[in-house]
């Protein structure tokens, strides 16, 4: 009967311990969500749904996160142009603009930009990715190593145009421009050229993968967007 009794006794307690170790593991989260993640987009734009799987990406650390796709690759070679032609823009603002307002945002625009051309140039390095050649107008900035793409075809002071980017003759015509002309020519191209970083930040957060690559474009998104409203309100006066 006492062997009996003891290994009742033990039974118990191992079921016991067994429905413990149920609970708690319940009780844990999970580490992939079970429903699609919403992720947002610029101001009045539908946000981004991304799939439980891609979700789950997005949380983990460097040491566990995907490598990049050619998505992001994509993201950060157009990018970097883009910004530069950006950054080419405002270096016109101190002898041709009027408006102490349009100042005050190209300063804003070409600082912010130069910052995030050196994180993307970075960024293609650390993966073994070649820069595009624009990303070495920016200082040494640790681009020394061999990695420079070649220029487009074609012989564009950009290489091929992204969405939103000036063309040869609305940059020339900006550089003609002078005073209340020139400040209006240049929130009209800039707004325009904020519109196309918008749609590729956004092509990004619908196919990149990369967690850096997928929160630098989230911050493209929020920074350009604000400035975008700031430049219409200008433009509006």
């Amino acid at each position: 009967m006492r062997v009996r009794a003891a290994t009742a006794l033990v039974a118990t307690g191992a079921v016991l311990l067994l429905s413990g170790c149920m609970n708690e593991q319940a009780a844990q989260p999970s580490d992939t969500p079970s429903a699609p993640v919403l992720v947002p987009g610029e101001p009045g734009a539908e946000p981004t749904v991304l799939s439980p799987e891609r979700a789950s990406a997005h949380g983990r650390t460097d040491s566990t996160q995907p490598r990049p796709n050619q998505a992001d690759v994509d993201y950060m070679n157009m990018m970097i142009p883009h910004h530069q032609q950006a950054i080419t823009m405002t270096d016109l603002i101190d002898e041709r603009a009027e408006d102490e307002r349009v100042r005050t945002i190209g300063g804003r625009i070409a600082a912010a930009q130069d910052a995030e051309i050196a994180l993307m140039a970075a960024w293609l390095i650390r993966y073994g990715k070649p820069v595009p050649p624009e990303a070495g107008r920016h200082g040494d900035r640790g681009l020394r190593t061999g990695h420079t793409a070649h220029s487009a075809p074609g012989g564009h002071e950009h290489g091929p145009l992204m969405p939103g980017m000036a063309t040869p003759e609305q940059m020339d015509a900006l550089r003609a421009a002078n005073g209340a002309e020139f400040d209006r020519l240049f929130l009209d191209l800039m707004i325009t050229h904020h519109e196309g970083a918008l749609v590729m930040a956004q092509d990004e957060l619908a196919d990149g993968l990369e967690l850096r690559a997928l929160e630098m474009a989230q911050e493209v998104i929020a920074g350009q967007a604000a400035e975008i409203e700031h430049m219409r309100n200008i433009r509006a006066d």
